[in-house]
């Protein structure tokens, strides 16, 4: 299987107001339209919350399938957010990103991925944390 990449994608805070509706929408049945109507929400202010340490980057792999993040997403990285055990990073390892959820087993921390078919990776001095995934991104065909 190939390794996951990551890209960054340059982007620039520009505020882009959508309208934000108060009710929340049944994944299940249909419910009748309602016209309760909030402020506009701007999606970048709401996905970065730290701009100055933060960065967009398109996935390229496969790995983080099994907690929704597709090859051909867009993450939102937080640098300034410390990483917790079960949170989903970017990690340097030998030089090389890749984005796994650390985990704390057996006293020791470690990359796992979210998908069959691709290994653990022991964090240790080869190993350095980049960035906590604090939004996902992706159009719909």
């Amino acid at each position: 299987m190939a390794a996951l990449r990551l890209h960054e994608i340059p982007f620039e805070l520009v505020p882009r107001e959508v309208p934000l509706l108060l009710v929340h929408t049944p994944a299940g049945f249909p419910s009748p339209a309602q016209d309760d109507m909030q402020e506009p929400i701007d999606l970048g202010a709401w996905l970065v919350e730290h701009p100055a340490a933060s960065y967009v980057m398109r996935v390229d792999g496969h790995s983080m399938s099994g907690c929704g993040i597709n090859d051909g997403d867009l993450i939102v990285v937080n640098r300034a957010k410390e990483p917790r055990a079960g949170a989903v990073v970017v990690a340097l390892v030998h030089g090389d990103r890749t984005l796994k959820r650390l985990r704390y087993m057996d006293k020791r921390h470690w990359l796992v991925p979210e998908a069959e078919g691709f290994p653990h990776i022991l964090v240790d001095e080869n190993v350095e944390i980049w960035g906590v995934v604090v939004g996902v991104a992706r159009k719909m065909p």
